[in-house]
């Protein structure tokens, strides 16, 4: 059968109280001695019995392991304290935030009228001068708008008058240059509409021919070729005009 569990508490009987410490020490430092090898740790314990004996066991050096223990404790220690006066540092700055938002808050309702039955005449009429100059502000901020507003439109009107007056420029030399070629084309065209108009008829238009006396219409290119003869007989005989027409 196997041992009963034994219960964890102080063993009121001397011997086996001593017996006890005995194995469980000497199981300790086993159990010690096999961490530091397999882990490669540091180790140190340190064991008072209750008859104030010390019992310790350091894998290395008991005082440079207590020395850095007593260096990591102090690092600990420091970022505690740092770490508690930056918590206290937050926590003084929230408080006074929430001290100015309280403040803006109540300023917000007296601004708007609001609670104002606590205040004294000497607050009362520094609410009041506080409200004139915000209103100032706020027309002179409205002022200085419109005026920027104007000067915008004033400096797009004048950039639109500089483009009206070189667009007029253009339109202007563009008419002039229009103008000269028409007296060009106006000088040149006639001679040669007239060259091409003869050469045209010329070419279109037969000999006129005469037949049963008609004669041909005038447009019809015709050379006439008068000849007048005078006839006169001894003293004074009648003058007589004789017309040949000739078509060649």
């Amino acid at each position: 059968m196997g041992r009963g569990k034994i219960a964890i508490r102080r063993i009121d009987n001397t011997t086996n109280r001593q017996v006890t410490f005995s194995k469980r020490r000497t199981g300790l430092m086993k159990k010690a001695k096999e961490l530091s090898i397999l882990c490669d740790a540091q180790i140190a314990l340190i064991v008072f019995s209750c008859t104030g004996k010390l019992y310790e066991f350091s894998s290395t050096s008991m005082k440079a392991i207590t020395e850095r223990y007593n260096m990591v404790k102090e690092e600990d220690r420091n970022q505690l304290m740092d770490r508690a006066s930056e918590v206290k540092f937050w926590e003084r700055e929230v408080a006074t935030l929430r001290q100015q938002l309280e403040y803006l808050q109540e300023t917000h309702r007296h601004s708007m009228g609001k609670d104002l039955s606590g205040l004294s005449i000497k607050e009362l009429q520094d609410l009041e001068n506080q409200l004139e100059m915000s209103l100032k502000g706020v027309r002179k901020k409205k002022e200085d708008r419109f005026t920027q507003e104007i000067n915008q439109l004033h400096q797009k009107d004048k950039n639109m008058e500089k483009e009206y007056a070189e667009l007029e420029i253009k339109m202007n030399f563009l008419r002039r240059e229009n103008e000269e070629m028409r007296k060009v084309v106006g000088s040149s065209m006639p001679r040669h509409r007239n060259d091409e108009e003869n050469n045209a008829t010329s070419s279109l238009n037969p000999p006129c021919t005469i037949s049963y006396g008609y004669v041909a219409p005038p447009a019809a290119s015709t050379n006439l070729q008068l000849s007048r003869h005078l006839q006169s007989s001894s003293g004074h005989s009648d003058k007589a005009m004789k017309l040949k027409l000739q078509f060649l």
